[in-house]
Parts: structure tokens; C-alpha cells; sequence
């Protein structure tokens, strides 16, 4: 099936896939930045998500895209390597009108498996995972106490430093990404090129300003506590 064989059917593959968890990122951008102004508020979404069989599926179906997604772009990589051949490191200077994204997506793309993988282990995997097990509480909060979560570990520099970084990367791979996604979906005229340009540069920034707004207030404990549970108050005073 040329969706699945052919060098444009795996790009548009990553294109749908890649809209999708922009998609998604806002969704969760908007849902992080609610716990600045209102620690209840933030962990009444949580707790309206856990573990109900709504979330699960749409965790299965996100966790489905960034695989899709990722194994995709690793495949098309390979196969752009093998299609250059020896020339593959004979050009040293970058081509005009190539953005640096473009040619670092392979990294950015590393960057962000890693930071997803710090993350799930951060707060998926005391939250709905732990509710699933049924192993809630741990040793700072509660499942559904999201926001004691996110203090507890935005407070620490070194972990809040490492999610500036990730999202950093996320940005230049976003930015990017959009633009090119509109481009293989056919939206590259002369008139929609530069506004598609602009519109993946905007909607990025919204997207990663405001998980990088999340973690500095926490950073610098900008956001009041109002965490009352002993087993967060460590987290508050810190």
C-alpha cells in the first residue's frame, strides 16, 4: 500500500500524526498552565481524568500517534541517509533557505524522546499509572494531588533546567514540524507558504511559553502554596 511504502505516504503518515499531538500539546499546555492560578482547580482535572476508561483510551491513542510518529521519522531519516549516499557529509556549509531545525530534527527528535520518557516517569507513573496499579500515594501526594507533583519536582533546579532544555527542543521541532506537516498535506501555495510559516511559529510559542510559564513559577516558587498535606509541605517550604 503506498500509504505505507512510499516516501510521500510515510510523510503524510507523520504529518496526521504529528497535527494530531500539536493537538494535544495545547490541550495539555492549557490543562498545566490552570495550576498557576489554582491548585484545586488543576487537580480537579486530574482527578476527572485518572484512570476512567475515557482517559485510557485517549492515553492508548496518544501513546499510538507518538510511536507512529517516531518510528516513522526514524525510518524516513534512514532512508534520506541512504538516498545521499557518499554525499552524505560532503556538504559543510547549510543551504540557503534550510532551517536549522530542518536539518537537526533527527536530535531535537532524541531530545523530546527523552524528555517524554522523563516525564512519564515524573507524573504519569504516580499518577494515572499509579491509580491503575493501585499503588496512589506514594511519598509526596496523593493521585489525584497533581499539583503537589508538579512542585515537588519543579522545585528541585536541576530538574526544572532539564524541562526548559526538552522544551526548547520541542519548540524547534514544532515550529518546524507544523510548517512542514501543512506543506505535505498540500497547503504550500505562494499565498499559504509564509502563513503557515507564521502560524506554526505562533501557535508553538502559545504551546511551549506556556509549559515553560508552569515550570519557572514553580522554579521560583512564584505560585502560593496551598497544599495543606504534610507529605507536601516539604515541597511548599522548599
Amino acid at each position: 500500500m503506498w500509504l505505507f511504502n512510499s516516501s510521500i505516504g510515510k510523510k503524510l503518515i507523520m504529518s496526521i500524526s504529528g497535527a494530531f499531538l500539536v493537538l494535544f500539546l495545547l490541550f495539555h499546555a492549557t490543562m498545566n498552565a490552570v495550576a498557576i492560578f489554582s491548585a484545586e482547580g488543576y487537580n480537579a482535572i486530574c482527578e476527572f481524568l485518572g484512570a476512567n476508561w475515557y482517559a485510557l483510551v485517549g492515553t492508548m491513542v496518544i501513546a499510538f500517534f507518538v510511536l507512529l510518529h517516531f518510528v516513522y521519522a526514524f525510518i524516513l531519516t534512514i532512508q534520506n541517509r541512504k538516498a545521499r549516499g557518499n554525499n552524505a557529509y560532503a556538504i559543510s556549509e547549510k543551504p540557503k533557505n534550510v532551517e536549522w531545525a530542518s536539518q537537526n530534527m533527527l536530535v531535537l527528535g532524541l531530545i523530546v524522546i527523552c524528555g517524554i520518557l522523563l516525564h512519564l516517569s515524573q507524573f504519569w507513573a504516580h499518577m494515572q499509572f499509579a491509580e491503575i496499579a493501585g499503588t496512589e500515594g506514594g511519598n509526596v501526594a496523593g493521585v489525584a494531588d497533581g499539583a503537589a507533583w508538579i512542585r515537588f519536582y519543579f522545585s528541585q533546579p536541576w530538574i526544572a533546567a532539564c524541562y526548559v532544555v526538552w522544551l526548547v527542543a520541542l519548540w524547534f521541532h514544532l515550529s518546524h514540524g507544523v510548517w512542514s506537516a501543512m506543506q505535505t498535506l498540500g497547503w504550500s501555495n505562494k499565498i499559504w507558504f509564509e502563513r503557515w510559516r507564521c502560524i506554526s511559529t505562533v501557535v508553538t510559542t502559545i504551546i511551549i511559553a506556556a509549559f515553560i510559564a508552569v515550570v519557572l513559577a514553580f522554579a521560583f516558587h512564584l505560585v502560593p502554596c496551598e497544599c495543606t498535606k504534610a507529605c507536601c509541605v516539604a515541597a511548599c517550604i522548599n
